[in-house]
């Protein structure tokens, strides 16, 4: 499911095209440098917001023939070129990079799922251009694939994410299931956070589920690849399931056993 730390890109996969792997990485690369300079480090919101502004305005230049400024735009723009990728992408996911500087808390499931279509979708979109696979069906499925791998990130790293002040349950299912962040900082597993999560892991796996035969429409390693991501997340939620929603004690990961288990599910993966 994760490549460093950034948890949606197949980045120098075994199953990724050789011939495809510099493009990929010089994207990656481009998403890991904005995510870090959104999150990392001691500098303020506003100090990130400049820095992924100057990233815009990089873009700015790609889109208008300039010379970069750094070497990773360079290589960001020889790729653009080369294969004819849209720019808004990743626009899209420097918008979503200012937004964590700034949105803490998501009001319902609308609003973080705008959030998701600029966080995680464009990768999606991006992988399909590279293949030259960006069809109106493609990029539908692959956008619900992207969602729900990124909600199905938000579930196993609650504990995470609210040690850096965020949460993004919607507030309007915690108010459903009367969770309270009053609950979340007692750092354990309440009926309540129990109950919230079994919603929300029971709609990332039906929207995960909707995207699925994406993977059985791709052909040859792409389509495999896209296999094992699918089977990824699903075992993912599996896990958060396995310890009772408890992602305080157990941040749910893969291991050897779910590779194995995973590769077994995808060889038989149906259309159903």
């Amino acid at each position: 499911m994760s490549i460093d730390h950034y948890e949606n890109f197949p980045v120098a996969s075994i199953l990724l095209p050789a011939r495809l792997r510099p493009a990929v990485e010089a994207i990656y690369r481009f998403a890991r440098s904005a995510d870090d300079l959104a999150d990392e480090g001691d500098a303020d919101a506003a100090q990130r917001l400049a820095a992924l502004t100057d990233y815009e305005q990089a873009l700015r230049r790609i889109e208008d023939g300039q010379p970069a400024h750094s070497s990773l735009f360079e290589r960001l723009g020889t790729v653009v070129k080369d294969y004819a990728l849209p720019l808004q992408p990743l626009r899209d996911l420097l918008s979503a990079f200012k937004q964590d500087v700034v949105v803490k808390r998501y009001p319902n499931f609308t609003e973080l799922l705008d959030y998701c279509r600029r966080s995680a979708n464009p990768v999606g979109a991006l992988m399909l251009h590279l293949y030259g696979a960006a069809t109106p069906d493609n990029l539908r499925d692959s956008d619900a694939i992207c969602s729900a791998l990124q909600l199905i990130n938000f579930w196993q790293d609650v504990a995470v994410d609210w040690q850096k002040a965020r949460i993004y349950i919607p507030q309007d299912d915690m108010a459903n299931f009367l969770l309270r962040e009053d609950d979340l900082a007692l750092n354990r597993a309440t009926g309540e956070f129990c109950d919230t999560l079994h919603f929300e892991v029971e709609r990332a796996r039906a929207m995960l589920q909707s995207g699925a035969p994406l993977a059985l429409r791709l052909p040859g390693r792409v389509g495999w690849e896209l296999r094992l991501v699918v089977q990824g997340g699903l075992r993912i939620l599996e896990k958060i399931e396995e310890v009772d929603y408890d992602v305080f004690a157990h941040r749910p990961t893969l291991g050897k056993s779910d590779w194995l288990r995973m590769l077994w599910r995808a060889i038989w993966m149906t259309p159903a």
